[in-house]
């Protein structure tokens, strides 16, 4: 029987926190995750691509999920990214998150190789059949390279355990081909910040967003307006907040959204090698950007938020 799951609402891809020697700092990393939870986010994402998790070891995936889990306190689901060579490698992290608590894994194709389609699915179906938590396939090819197509998706149907797609394409279209093909077998997520309103539209449900770790109130406000067909405001909020959208779309996409999470002092602009910091002229470009966002920061419209602590 396929696991019942209520994801929905905006799931940050949160970042992972270093120290200036560039070793983990689980203790920043979790004042991160409490930060989102208190300011109202609908769930956690760790070790995503944001997240950094394959400059991660094993052991530094666990202790991320572990603080998760306690920043989470049962209040909203944490989901972990899974990004590994191997589906055997994919299997074993899946079978920590499980060990952890967690509320499911988000599972990457295998990384570096160029797979073929019926490949791919065997990736996804072989992590599946490990684990008995809900898996959320990520389609990512412009990072990933290797495409999850509806038709690979399609193809995944039987098995279970696969409960939900993210789909970081920018191919919206690909949510109304999923549903032709199989209904409403899987939860659909948007993946990309800046077609999130778009994507709501068309079925998606929830939103795993980048921009959302530094403007958490935000993005869950643009999320629940898009949602509830609140339309002219939606689009008023996603003018404003497009620029910083369209960060996410970049290849150094985690240095800017950690830059942006350092100006608005909720973590640090760190990154692990082989991402380097922003240039002085790319950093002067998202500084730029974050000026005028915040000079012209609007009010929110009222969705039911809890007022920010």
């Amino acid at each position: 029987m396929a696991p019942k799951i209520g994801w929905s609402g905006v799931f940050p891809a949160v970042t992972t926190q270093f120290k200036p020697d560039l070793s983990l700092d689980i203790d920043a990393t979790k004042k991160v995750l409490d930060g989102l939870v208190r300011d109202g986010v609908s769930g956690l994402i760790v070790c995503g691509t944001v997240g950094e998790n394959t400059s991660l070891t094993r052991s530094e995936k666990v202790a991320v999920m572990e603080a998760a889990k306690d920043a989470a306190k049962g209040r909203v689901p944490v989901i972990c990214g899974v990004a590994e060579f191997t589906t055997q490698g994919a299997a074993e992290v899946a079978g920590e998150a499980a060990r952890v608590g967690l509320d499911g894994v988000m599972v990457m194709p295998a990384l570096v190789y160029s797979s073929k389609p019926h490949e791919t699915a065997a990736h996804f179906r072989g992590v599946a059949k490990a684990t008995d938590l809900p898996v959320m396939v990520y389609n990512n090819p412009p990072i990933y390279k290797n495409d999850v197509t509806p038709d690979i998706l399609a193809s995944l149907a039987d098995c279970e355990t696969i409960v939900c797609f993210k789909d970081s394409s920018g191919d919206t279209r690909r949510f109304t081909d999923v549903k032709n093909m199989v209904g409403d077998r899987f939860v659909m997520f948007a993946g990309l910040d800046d077609v999130v309103v778009e994507s709501v539209m068309l079925g998606a449900v929830g939103w795993i967003s980048g921009m959302s770790n530094a403007f958490p109130r935000e993005g869950e406000t643009l999320f629940r307006l898009a949602k509830a067909g609140r339309y002219a405001e939606a689009l008023e909020l996603y003018a404003w907040f497009m620029p910083l959208l369209h960060l996410d779309a970049r290849p150094d996409l985690v240095q800017c959204i950690k830059l942006c999470e350092e100006i608005m002092g909720r973590g640090t602009a760190l990154t692990r090698p082989p991402r380097l910091a922003l240039s002085e002229a790319e950093r002067a470009e998202v500084q730029a950007i974050m000026d005028h966002a915040l000079k012209n920061r609007p009010a929110l419209p009222d969705v039911g938020l809890t007022p920010a602590a």
